[in-house]
């Protein structure tokens, strides 16, 4: 549907009540907490929304994603999640597996994960670069030749970053977040209509398995433990009570000796029966 100016200009203002509706149906459904503070957030994404279906109010709109059409409520999510990430992001954390976890793991030839396989759970992947990250770390410092497999699993509410992530294609300007060295080996440079950007090559992507996954709401349909999670800058979004619940159904997904790793603002401190605390932001069972 092609909207004209005047009829983009219709949309009523967001009520109050229409704001309390959504930020309710929000945080029940996904997880994400809306402070008072982030109302005119919400309506810059979802104010597009309303403009390409037609809706002149926010009341609305709302009425059809909850009664109508489930397939925008999920468009709808994926207007509202904030999707920010970068190539080896915190470069703390992989400092500790290279300089520590990884050692160890290689001396004792798997023993304290029972073997050479070693799984790994990006939960809230956005477009890729962490696992794509994870992927290129782990293939370097636990070669399969040496008889080491690696399974990603990457997951995210948003099925639009997924679509990107799956893809495995950024800027080159990203480029610069990547060592060389990985460069080279793991990733191909685009030319002709590609010039420009830069794209995962087959071994990395090989070790990588998407998927849209609810944490708050969705069974979490793994049947093996993950040696390493990692949920950093996620529950950052969640209320309190939702923080605490998605690390407590979490938690048993984490091999006895792997780590579970957070962002730099977050902390699994108060969360009763939490893990317990290796260095600031990894923790353990």
């Amino acid at each position: 549907m092609i909207m004209t100016q005047s009829a983009e200009q219709s949309i009523q203002p967001l009520t109050d009540s229409e704001f309390a509706s959504f930020r309710r149906l929000i945080e029940e459904e996904i997880g994400i907490h809306l402070g008072d503070g982030k109302r005119a957030l919400l309506v810059a994404r979802l104010s597009r929304r309303l403009r390409q279906g037609g809706f002149q109010t926010f009341r609305d709109y709302f009425r059809h994603v909850t009664e109508v059409d489930a397939d925008e409520k999920t468009r709808m999510f994926d207007a509202v999640c904030t999707n920010e990430t970068q190539f080896f992001r915190e470069a703390k954390h992989f400092r500790f597996l290279e300089e520590g976890v990884f050692p160890a793991w290689r001396r004792s030839g798997g023993a304290p994960i029972g073997g050479r396989t070693v799984r790994v759970w990006s939960a809230g992947c956005s477009s890729g670069e962490e696992p794509y990250s994870l992927a290129m770390t782990l293939l370097d410092q636990l070669p399969p030749a040496e008889g080491w497999r690696i399974e990603i699993t990457a997951t995210d509410v948003s099925t639009r970053v997924l679509d990107q992530a799956r893809r495995g294609m950024w800027r080159i300007e990203k480029a610069a977040q990547v060592p060389s060295a990985y460069l080279r080996r793991f990733m191909l440079r685009g030319t002709g209509e590609q010039e420009g950007w830069f794209q995962a090559g087959s071994e990395v992507r090989s070790v990588i398995r998407f998927g849209r996954l609810n944490l708050l709401r969705d069974p979490y349909p793994f049947s093996e433990p993950f040696h390493l999670i990692f949920c950093r800058n996620v529950l950052i979004y969640f209320s309190s009570q939702s923080r605490h619940g998605v690390v407590e159904r979490m938690l048993p997904h984490l091999h006895p000796a792997g780590y579970f790793f957070v962002g730099h603002s977050e902390s699994l401190g108060r969360i009763p029966k939490g893990p317990r605390l290796i260095i600031p932001t990894v923790y353990a069972r």
